[in-house]
This record gives C-alpha cells, structure tokens and sequence, in this order.
C-alpha cells in the first residue's frame, strides 16, 4: 500500500450511479438528430454493419482507454496524460479546451429547445418554420461576425447556465449522478412514447422502410465507413476529457470494461431508437406532402428546429407531440452538458488547489459568460455551427490520434493500461484490444484527420467567409494549442500530485495481488 493517503475525493456512491452519468453523457442530441441522416445516407440498413464494426473497434476500445486513463490517476484528464507520461499532460489540456468550447455553444441549442416545447403549444412559426426558426425566432444575419444581441433567446440561455451550474454545485453523486438517474430513464420512457406514437401515423412504416433499406454496394465505399466511426466517435462522449473525469470518481475497486460495455450499448441501442422515430415521423410528413422521405430528410438543427416543426402542425395532436420531443431534446442536452462542463472544472480545480464551489463558479461562470456574449447574436447560429465542426472533427479527433500515438506508440503506456483494467473488471482485454486501438482506430483516425483538414483549408466550410472558419475554427483550434502548453507549464500542487501518485501505487498493488491471486489459484 502507498504511504501517501490521498485527500478525501467526491466518488460516485455505485457504479449504478456512474453507469447512468456516463449515459446521460453519451445520449445526446447527436443519437436523435445525427444518426438516423448519417444512417439514411451511408446504405441504409447496410450502415448498421460498419457501425457496429467501429462500436467494437473503435468505440469501446476507446471508452475502455479513457476509463483507464481516469481511473488509474484519480485525476482530470490533463492530471490523467501526465501520471501515464509526463510529455503528454498538454493533450489532456487540449481535450479539456475543446468540451470548454463544445459546452459554450451547446448551451444555446438546449435553450432553443426549450423555446421550442412552448412553441410547439401553439405552433408560434405557423406556416414557414424555416423562416421562423432563421428570421423570427434567430434574427440570423449573413454569414459573419456581429453582436447584436436578439433578447428572445438570450434568456432561454441563461436559464440553461442557471441550471446547470445549479447542479454541478450540488456535486458530483448529489448533482450529477442524482439528475441523471432522474432524467435518463425519463427521457427514455419519453422517447419510447413518442416512437409508438409515431409508428401509428400514415406513412410511418415508409419511413422505416427508406431508413434501414440496405444498399450493400455503399460498403464499398471508404466515406461509408468513415462516417461510420465518426458517428460512434461522436456519440459515445470519448476523447475529450469527460468519460477520463467520470471514470476518476469511481471507488478503487469498480468493474470498468463491464460498465463500458454496459454504456457502450445502451447509447447504440437509443440511436436505434431515435432513428426508428424519426423516419417514422419523416415518412408521415412526406405521405403528408405527397414528396419523398428523400425530401425531407435532414440532419442536425435542420431536423430539429425546421423539419420537425413542419411535422408537428401537420399531425393529429402535434403540439403534444412536439412539446414531448423538444422536452425529449432538453433532458438529452442537459445531461450531456453537465458533463462537458465537469471536465474543465475538475482540471482547473486540480492544477489551481482550488474549491469545489470556488472552481465551479470559476470555470462554469467563464463558459456561461462566453455562451452568454456569443451565442444570442444574430450571427450566434454561424458561430456554433463553425465551432461544432471543428470542435469535432478537427478538435476531438486530433486530440485522439495524438493520445494514441503518444501514449500508445510512445510512451508505450497500454500494457500498464490493460493491467490496470483487468485488475478490477470482468471483461478481460489482453493483446487484441492494445492492437486494435494503437493499429487500427489509429489509422483510421489518422486518415479521418487529414481528409477533415484538407477539407476545411481546400474548400472551406458550408460557404462562411473566411474571417468567421478563421476566429471561431482554425482560431479556436490554435487558442487551445497555445493554452495546452501555457497550462502545462504552470505548476501542479504537490498535494495533488501526491494523491494521483497514491493513487497509480494503489493501481499497481491492485495488480500485483491479482496476479497472486490468480497464480495461486492455478
């Protein structure tokens, strides 16, 4: 045992506890309104093989590192990159930067959501809710920087901060676990009334039939396959700080691989899910127009706030159904966001000394301030959508391949990772997982990495002029570059680094008297 007793650190009380955090981080607005397009989109019913390829080669692999990674330190994710190497703390810097810059703008769309519940009551963008949702509701201008303030949805936003703040002060088994274990199962039971709602609508089984039609001649495509790990890499909340935080409050001895199995599913499973209510909704509304569900299918914001509005005034008992959906979208953000704002906090709270509260108001308070000034403008729906992408194609895929190159290739940190998870789990990796993560999801985001960033610098982003994709997305990017390595430098408390040191001695013991155990019993 180590000599060093670690400082008493918040924990979640069961791993019941963790498992529904780590959901609620997972299911997010991407399961409801990416998957069923990028499914649509890349071979139908086909798409469902590729998808699972990347969740069993890329996803829970993935999950698997960053529980490790959190675990085995007891620390934040830059705390978490430096007890496995100490050149590699900067990326735990970069990964916490780009939740602080996901968070900021993914307050604005809860907000939207919220709006939308109320709106839906009396269907207030009456027969064009493209315009009302751009012009109306948004007051979006042209392409560009400008902070004009639209009063409309600044509230909305701070009500949003509010909350979750509210319970990220509560900590981490009163707030965090105790909201999700709420609001998950709620949201499911929700979700689930919605998707028999709209598999009794005309047309419903249409849309079915268009989502998951196999195409099988699209795997042969490699953008099939890319979009295939993108969706997971996406969904799953990994490579960018939270599921390395969550996992550091788990008790010493917790069953990693079986709870990210557990999560891994559970979060492919409620994709399946909202695909199937989606295209059921999306096959009435083109029954309903006389079109296609080619027609009307959209991903993102487009589904969310212009095609779904559209749906709701033309079904029997819209407003309902439309008040339940965006509720739906409300509890999937906030318990999204209440993770992506934990990372930061714990990392500043770690390097800093700092407070629980103290570090909360600090951290939580600058990111509510930034959403606050950026996102209710009218250029705030330009500005997200041009941090969104970077964020997660250029933002958490770098820092991942340079994780995996760094940790994996490097420092040659795995072997003492795969030691640590088959301590204390159920589900044993061994050499296969080392391979398949440091080879292949490697690789492919590797591959995914240069293609996004010879996109982006050869032909731009959806036609935005150059000084919006330069600020808010190579700009971003090199911010969090610069601030990595300022963050770096600064100092660690000994006290922390004493209690992640305890923490690996711990680790090591653990495994030491696995193996004895396990010698002895053969």
């Amino acid at each position: 045992m180590s000599s060093t007793k670690a400082p008493q650190r918040e924990v979640f009380a069961t791993r019941g506890a963790f498992i529904f955090a780590a959901i609620g981080s997972a299911v997010g607005l991407g399961n409801i309104w990416r998957f069923p397009y990028i499914t649509y989109d890349n071979g139908g019913g086909a798409f469902i093989i590729p998808y699972l390829v990347a969740l069993l080669t890329a996803g829970i692999p993935l999950l698997f590192f960053d529980y490790a990674m959190g675990h085995r330190s007891r620390g934040s994710a830059p705390l978490a990159f430096r007890m496995a190497s100490k050149v590699a703390e900067p990326i735990g810097w970069f990964q916490t930067g780009v939740a602080f810059f996901i968070g900021i703008y993914y307050a604005a769309i809860i907000g939207w959501a919220g709006c939308y519940m109320f709106f839906s009551l009396n269907q207030a963008w009456g027969d064009d809710a493209t315009g009302f949702f751009t012009e109306t509701f948004l007051h979006a201008s042209d392409p560009g920087i400008s902070f004009e303030f639209v009063p409309g949805i600044l509230i909305p936003i701070i009500l949003v901060w509010i909350a979750t703040l509210g319970i990220l002060l509560a900590g981490v088994q009163n707030g965090i676990a105790r909201f999700s274990k709420i609001f998950i199962p709620l949201l499911v039971v929700l979700f689930l009334a919605l998707v028999v709602r709209a598999l009794f609508l005309p047309g419903a089984f249409d849309g079915i039939n268009a989502l998951f039609t196999p195409d099988f001649a699209a795997l042969a495509d490699p953008a099939v396959w890319i979009a295939a790990y993108g969706q997971i890499f996406f969904s799953l909340s990994i490579a960018f700080g939270i599921m390395i935080t969550y996992a550091s409050y788990l008790k010493r001895k917790t069953n990693l691989t079986g709870a990210g199995l557990v999560v891994g599913f559970s979060n492919s499973a409620f994709e399946i899910l909202a695909g199937i209510g989606v295209f059921a909704a999306l096959g009435f509304m083109a029954a309903a127009q006389g079109t296609q569900v080619s027609e009307v299918a959209e991903s993102g914001i487009g589904l969310a706030f212009m095609a779904f509005p559209t749906l709701i005034s033309e079904m029997p008992g819209g407003a309902l159904f439309g008040f339940a959906f965006f509720a739906c979208l409300v509890f999937a953000g906030l318990t999204s966001i209440i993770s992506i704002v934990q990372v930061p906090i714990q990392a500043v709270r770690e390097k800093f000394g700092l407070g629980d509260r103290a570090s909360t108001l600090l951290v939580g308070g600058i990111m509510a301030v930034i959403s606050i000034l950026l996102m209710p403008t009218v250029t705030g729906l330009y500005v997200l959508d041009t941090i969104d992408a970077w964020a997660n194609n250029i933002g958490i895929v770098g820092g991942a391949v340079v994780a995996l190159i760094t940790i994996g290739w490097i420092a040659r940190r795995l072997p003492v990772l795969r030691d640590h998870l088959n301590a204390i789990s159920s589900f044993k990796v061994g050499w296969l997982w080392m391979i398949i993560l440091g080879g292949l999801t490697t690789i492919v985001l590797i591959y995914m990495l240069i293609t996004q960033i010879m996109t982006y610098s050869t032909e731009g982003y959806e036609e935005y002029p150059a000084v919006l994709t330069g600020t808010f997305g190579w700009g971003m990017i090199g911010l969090l570059i610069i601030a990595s390595i300022v963050l770096t430098l600064i100092k660690w408390p000994q006290k922390t680094l004493d209690a992640a040191e305890a923490a690996v001695a711990d680790s090591v013991a653990e495994k030491n008297r696995t193996n004895t155990t396990h010698g002895g019993a053969h």
